[in-house]
């Protein structure tokens, strides 16, 4: 489906191109102005979140997901290292992050409760449990996380089993997210037709129209391993589809950027795709031939008694 994807997506550039205009435009034209993005807070407690989430605001961010280091646990998912900047793929042998359910689910609420008190009620949160908790634990966790109000509580159960998601809706009222582990739409259908989640997390979502009629809203995936290219076709369809609902971005580096010219831009929390013709994102291939590959790894995740759960 990556395949096919990437095909789709040079054809859709291709077609832009020709006749001298924004990718967007094909799409039906804009339905709104810009594309409200969310950046990622983190760091190792819950002050260190908190200086984070404040660095992003100050940089104009609107919507901010939150991840912190859980007392008690040596590593764990969703934490930079230094700074602000978030980049879960490493050099060299695969890290290994430690992990435990109780000591997560007594620990968030708290995170969460810091963030409202600390920047108040108007900035959008997010929160990411990466699919670690059964669907009654996320049950509980998204019942505790109501009075903070989250924009959207992401992957709060393996996606794949649809129907557990049943459980979790019955028992609480903040908005679930999931999806970037599909490769199509029909892989997420019971979850649409159902209104069992409230934004579909896939990349690139061209079935929009489909997700519309159940008021399921988007908020695709925009990790770092998805290039410019990716980025800027997904900015067109953001900015064309009616039943947007958020981005994710996820800065990529200097010398990617170099590489990947681009007409998208971000300011004050949104982005927008530009108007040079096409998606608007080029390949420089004489500057890439001097990035050579480099092998990076994802995390091993294990509980506390060594166990090697989802990631």
């Amino acid at each position: 489906m990556s395949a096919i994807a990437a095909v789709d997506t040079a054809l859709w550039d291709i077609k832009a191109k020709s006749l001298n205009g924004p990718l967007y435009q094909l799409l039906g034209g804009a339905s709104r102005e810009a594309i409200l993005v969310y950046g990622h807070a983190s760091g190792s407690d819950i002050e260190k979140t908190l200086g984070s989430f404040g660095h992003f605001l100050n940089l104009g961010y609107k919507a901010v997901r939150a991840q912190s280091g859980i007392p008690g646990l040596n590593s764990t998912y969703g934490i930079g290292h230094g700074g602000t900047t978030y980049e879960p793929a490493e050099k060299d042998a695969p890290p290994e992050n430690q992990w435990s359910t109780e000591y997560y689910l007594g620990f968030v609420p708290q995170l969460f409760a810091r963030l409202r008190k600390e920047f108040g009620p108007e900035v959008h949160m997010l929160h990411d449990a990466h699919h670690r908790l059964t669907p009654i634990e996320a049950a509980r966790l998204g019942k505790d996380l109501e009075p903070f109000r989250l924009f959207w509580l992401e992957d709060p159960t393996p996606a794949e089993l649809q129907e557990s998601f049943r459980l979790i809706r019955k028992h609480t009222t903040t908005p679930l997210a999931v999806g970037e582990v599909f490769n199509t739409i029909f892989d997420c259908q019971q979850l649409i037709q159902e209104q069992l989640i409230d934004f579909i997390r896939m990349s690139l979502v061209h079935d929009g129209g489909i997700a519309e009629i159940y008021q399921v809203r988007t908020g695709s995936h925009g990790a770092t391993d998805l290039s410019p290219l990716c980025m800027g076709a997904a900015l067109h369809f953001d900015l064309s589809v009616h039943n947007f609902g958020i981005q994710e971005y996820m800065p990529h580096t200097a010398e990617t950027d170099r590489v990947f010219p681009h007409a998208y831009s971000f300011k004050d929390g949104f982005m927008h795709p530009g108007e040079t013709a096409g998606i608007g994102v080029d390949i420089d291939e004489k500057l890439a031939a001097q990035f050579p590959y480099q092998r990076a790894y994802l995390p091993v995740n294990r509980r506390l008694d060594g166990t090697v759960p989802h990631w």
